[in-house]
């Protein structure tokens, strides 16, 4: 029998002595197999964790995939392929431009243009807003043109509303309607068309563009050469008070005023001046007015 180390042979009188007197025999015996098993168990022990440490450098399945997940879940560049990325934000719209921006905005036509011929209603109503005497217009565009009738519309009603034009004081107030009766028209036409209405009248806008009131019709004709582009005496630079001034000396007319040249050098030019022309009349130099009231 080969010998585990650490283990005394059988029946040894080193052994019996170390057990004690006449128990020697039996005990030393049970000592013996009890060694044999543990020697038996250590060795069982052993060659199982031989064939695990064998069995993981081969690799393993387990293991492999194991550790396989594990690298995938730690490194950097898996994380980058798995997340999602992120949402493009879409640009932002701009704002739209306000009454005030358009109407300072001069834009190009053709000054020989003569459109359709035919008008249409701009839709809606604008109530009066003041108490006054109501005066009720309509607000017609030349169809063709390819103007913006809206924004006409609303310039009109604002200008004629407006504490400084004929509606100061509450002399009257001003009421746009798309149907009905109105008092007058106030159309926006190419120049070809301008010109012959203001002719029914006996007014020849050809040579400079201008605009009229054509007093034998219901017809405010505002040429939209000059509502494209305003005057020299204006400039480009001061679009929305010239459109003010178009809008303001028309009607004047239609409301029974006649032309007023300025009398004061440096003074503001009456509104029914013809300022479209020239603020300079009998060598008096005037500056721009839109208004029938202007203040300051």
């Amino acid at each position: 029998m080969a010998t585990v180390p650490g283990q005394r042979r059988a029946g040894s009188g080193r052994a019996g002595r170390a057990d004690g007197g006449g128990r020697g025999g039996k005990a030393g015996k049970g000592r013996t197999f009890t060694g044999i098993a543990a020697a038996a168990v250590t060795t069982v022990l052993a060659v199982i964790v031989a064939g695990q440490v064998a069995a993981d450098g081969k690799g393993s399945p387990k293991a492999s995939a194991a550790g396989g997940e594990r690298s995938d879940t730690d490194g950097s560049a898996s994380r980058s392929d798995t997340r999602s990325a992120p949402a493009r934000q879409p640009a932002a719209k701009p704002p739209a431009p306000t009454y005030e921006q358009l109407m300072a905005t001069p834009f190009q036509i053709d000054p020989e243009l003569t459109a359709d011929g035919t008008f249409e209603a701009v839709p809606g109503v604008d109530k009066a807003p003041g108490k006054g005497r109501k005066v009720r217009y309509r607000v017609d565009v030349e169809k063709g043109l390819g103007m913006d009738g809206v924004l006409f519309a609303a310039a009109v009603q604002r200008t004629l509303n407006d504490e400084r034009s004929w509606a100061n004081g509450g002399a009257m107030t001003f009421e746009r309607i798309s149907s009905g009766d109105p008092k007058f028209v106030v159309t926006l036409a190419s120049p070809g068309t301008t010109d012959v209405w203001c002719a029914k009248s006996g007014l020849n806008t050809s040579i400079d563009k201008v605009s009229c009131d054509s007093a034998s019709t219901d017809r405010v004709m505002i040429n939209a050469y000059r509502w494209a582009q305003g005057s020299d005496t204006y400039g480009l630079g001061a679009m929305f008070a010239y459109r003010q001034m178009l809008i303001n000396h028309e009607v004047g007319h239609r409301l029974g005023h006649g032309h007023v040249s300025c009398r004061t050098e440096g003074a503001l030019a009456p509104v029914m001046q013809q300022q479209t022309k020239s603020l300079d009349i009998d060598g008096i130099a005037c500056r721009p007015n839109p208004w029938v009231h202007p203040k300051g």
